[in-house]
């Protein structure tokens, strides 16, 4: 049986999840160039993620994201947790492991690519949409 402690030194599995994040920011990526960031809804209850984001974090920089000051000290965990928690019988695979970008206003790539779970990809990308910074990507051609 497969368990969280044997699976750490599975690279396949480790893959999977890679190649699965990759397929889900590809596909986000073709949509906002389909589309203006505006007019996106990703879930349900997209007004709500957004609303509860601005509550518990009004400061964060959602334009450009800093990994370590937003989410990878201890302080920023601890906030980011009692944030995803609200959402974890609410949002499909909210715990999944997502890709987003760091700058805004740019494209995946590498060095622009941080890896969140999908609650946060959501709400930052909601925000990022309602905010006008993923309107600059749709191309009406």
């Amino acid at each position: 049986m497969i368990t969280a402690e044997n699976t750490q030194n599975m690279p396949e599995i480790e893959m999977q999840w890679a190649v699965k994040a990759m397929t889900h920011a590809e596909t986000y990526w073709g949509i906002l160039q389909q589309r203006p960031g505006s007019s996106l809804k990703l879930t349900k209850i997209d007004d709500e993620i957004y609303t509860t984001f601005r509550n518990v974090f009004p400061d964060l920089n959602i334009e450009y994201l800093k990994e370590t000051e937003d989410f990878k000290n201890e302080k920023a965990k601890a906030k980011w947790r009692g944030y995803i928690k609200q959402f974890e019988n609410r949002v499909n695979d909210f715990s999944f492991g997502t890709l987003i970008r760091i700058n805004s206003h740019e494209g995946y790539s590498e060095e622009n690519s941080m890896f969140l779970t999908r609650i946060q990809f959501l709400c930052i990308e909601i925000a990022r949409s309602k905010e006008g910074f993923n309107d600059e990507f749709f191309s009406k051609n």
